[in-house]
């Protein structure tokens, strides 16, 4: 099933709201209508993410089903007897910075978690980080932290 925000869980989000853990919080941020409840609860098991999670989630109204994509329009092969133009190459438009943090907040959470205890403050930091500019900003600590090398993966999510 996939799940988009409500206006009332992205205001929830944007105002921290308490009745969203650190957990729920970083779920939250991954629906967006094209991801399905199994792959949010993949990409957040590291950090406990649940299905009871997402019930909670759904039972505040802060997430709501999302509308099913438009089917595709079935092309006739080219065996029909029928020109079927090639389609041109496209290049990928470029993710926005919204999208580019949700892929790389997960990503800095897990890394400032493999601290430990040395790094519970710069993970509360990447914890409160409300967007990619914020995640940017701590990249020299996280470097410092981790090292170069494992912060490459983040780095490679920012696109920086």
């Amino acid at each position: 099933m996939r799940y988009v925000k409500t206006e009332t869980g992205q205001r929830a989000l944007k105002e921290r709201s308490p009745q969203l853990s650190s957990r729920q919080r970083a779920a939250m941020i991954l629906f967006d209508g094209k991801k399905t409840a199994d792959q949010v609860l993949a990409a957040t098991a590291e950090l406990g993410v649940v299905a009871i999670d997402i019930d909670h989630l759904l039972a505040l109204g802060y997430l709501s089903v999302a509308e099913a994509p438009a089917p595709p329009v079935a092309r006739p092969a080219a065996s029909d007897g029928v020109h079927v133009p090639a389609t041109p190459w496209v290049e990928a438009p470029v993710p926005s910075k919204s999208e580019r943090f949700i892929q790389a907040w997960p990503i800095a959470i897990r890394l400032t978690g493999s601290l430990g205890l040395r790094g519970f403050r710069l993970k509360r930091t990447v914890e409160a980080a409300s967007g990619y500019d914020d995640l940017v900003a701590l990249l020299p600590a996280m470097t410092e932290a981790l090292g170069p090398a494992k912060v490459r993966e983040l780095k490679d999510a920012l696109r920086v």
